[in-house]
């Protein structure tokens, strides 16, 4: 049975992207069933200076939804941000459209993912001089360690949202369209999930307690500092907190996987894989500018940010 629901759902894809004028990779169906709101939680000290964010979201798979937590991640270029994946309504289906390295920041369907990713653009740091900075008042950040850091308040939004769709289009998903801009990094160079992304997101994939279906939408283990490499574990810095908010997702195409490093990360798994291929993806055995990450330390801080306690708005420059 589990089988010939696989099969359909990968016929349905097929389907789906060959109605999308906009090619974005778009794989993981559930017929009728949008996937569960998005969790509230606290957002882990950044282990090492120069990892970047990368936010949890539902994956799906034969038995469901099941919780992908968010985890800080080795860029696979120095200049290169992450553009999340996120869920869009087309026909009756919901299709996963996945995320990507790039230069700039594309579509994530309005989701609103928290900590810097507000529905559009990503507040929660940029690039300078080959260095990532970052703004602490939207990540959680040590800077007693870390001290290429500053604060910008104006990409946190002061509204309170009882929201937190993750999807987009449909019966009460969100209504949110590709800017110009968006439209424009989306056809840029990406990169697609690293190796340890993948690896991440396949032990998600195999942990029952991160189905929606047993956690009823509310994971035990909802962020971690480093990609799963062992058993999940539930911290009081990773359960999901009882406030509410809203979060965001995003997609792309034209993906170059990255197959080797010249500078090892130290990094073992993260999200990828997801219940579905990427695909136009070109192998690049070496990559011309390797990041260089900082001693990784975990010490928290102060105040750590919740998910969904505010999001960028757009991308600082």
């Amino acid at each position: 049975m589990k089988k010939l629901k696989s099969a359909l759902i990968l016929l349905l894809a097929v389907a789906f992207m060959a109605t999308k004028a906009d090619a974005q990779i778009s794989v993981s169906f559930n017929i009728g069933v949008a996937p569960p709101v998005m969790p509230v939680y606290v957002q882990p000290a950044c282990p090492t200076d120069g990892y970047l964010w990368v936010p949890g979201y539902w994956g799906y798979g034969d038995d469901g939804y099941y919780w992908v937590p968010g985890y800080w991640s080795a860029p696979p270029m120095v200049g290169y941000l992450w553009t999340p994946g996120y869920y869009g309504y087309s026909g009756g289906f919901y299709g996963w459209h996945g995320g990507y390295w790039g230069s700039h920041i594309g579509f994530y369907g309005g989701v609103n993912y928290g900590f810097g990713y507000g529905g559009s653009g990503y507040g929660g740091g940029n690039w300078v001089g080959g260095r990532f900075r970052y703004n602490t008042a939207v990540t959680n950040v040590n800077t007693t360690v870390i001290h290429n850091t500053y604060i910008d308040r104006t990409v946190i939004n002061n509204t309170t949202v009882n929201n937190r769709t993750s999807f987009n289009g449909g019966p009460g998903g969100i209504q949110a369209r590709p800017t110009a801009q968006e439209q424009v990094a989306m056809n840029e160079h990406h990169i697609a999930p690293t190796s340890e992304q993948t690896q991440h997101q396949n032990f998600a994939a195999h942990d029952r307690t991160a189905l929606a279906s047993v956690n009823h939408g509310r994971p035990a283990t909802a962020a971690v500092a480093r990609p799963m490499t062992s058993a999940p574990h539930a911290t009081a810095m990773n359960r999901p907190a009882t406030n509410t908010a809203n979060m965001s997702h995003t997609a792309g195409t034209n993906h170059t996987a990255v197959t080797n490093r010249t500078t090892p990360v130290n990094h073992t798994t993260a999200p990828g894989n997801h219940v579905q291929p990427q695909a136009n993806h070109t192998q690049q055995v070496h990559r011309s500018q390797p990041v260089h990450p900082a001693q990784p330390h975990t010490a928290p801080h102060p105040a750590a940010p919740r998910e969904g306690g505010g999001g960028g708005e757009r991308h600082p420059r």
